[in-house]
């Protein structure tokens, strides 16, 4: 089976994943009455397992909520050494070089990746490991934080597919990697 690594995350206008706090509310801002969920479902349906950083898995065990993950999760850290007696039957820690990771994944049958975490996408990045962006725009500058991208050795070029307005204020838009 083909390998896929896909990205599917929202950011700020000014390209920012979570604000100078490390906070995400600014995700929620925009009333969505009747939960739309933006595609992520029918992502997610699409996908054999996620790999996400450290600070992610941190943040998603945080919420006041059930594990929102039905597909098996990678934990990407090499400072993390268990996870956490609650998630030990939902997550496991991946360590090392990504192309290692993902041989190892791949051998196991986990051939479509969701890549999520800002320091995880930008790692693939730099390593030019992810087919496609699926990134999700919410109008609103936050002026600082997380930035979802950072330097890369070399320009990576994507071409847009398709773009969808959600909510009449939001905007998504589906990149593929085009190989120069």
């Amino acid at each position: 089976m083909k390998t896929k690594h896909s990205v599917f995350i929202a950011a700020s206008l000014d390209g920012y994943i979570a604000d100078k706090q490390g906070g995400i509310d600014w995700l929620t801002a925009i009333p969505n009455p009747e939960g739309n969920d933006m595609g992520y479902n029918d992502f997610t349906s699409r996908i054999d397992a996620l790999i996400m950083g450290r600070t992610t898995f941190e943040t998603v065990c945080s919420f006041d909520i059930e594990w929102p993950y039905q597909k098996p999760v990678f934990v990407l850290s090499n400072t993390m050494t268990y996870i956490p007696e609650k998630y030990a039957d939902k997550a496991s820690i991946v360590k090392g070089n990504l192309t290692d990771i993902l041989k190892e994944l791949h051998n196991k049958n986990y051939n479509r990746l969701y890549i999520d975490g800002g320091r995880t996408i930008q790692s693939f990045l730099k390593e030019d490991l992810v087919d496609e962006l699926i990134i999700t725009t919410i109008p609103v500058l936050l002026g600082g934080g997380s930035k979802l991208f950072s330097d890369l050795s070399k320009p990576l070029h994507f071409e847009c597919v398709e773009s969808k307005r959600y909510l009449d204020k939001v905007v998504q838009n589906y990149f593929t990697r085009v190989k120069q």
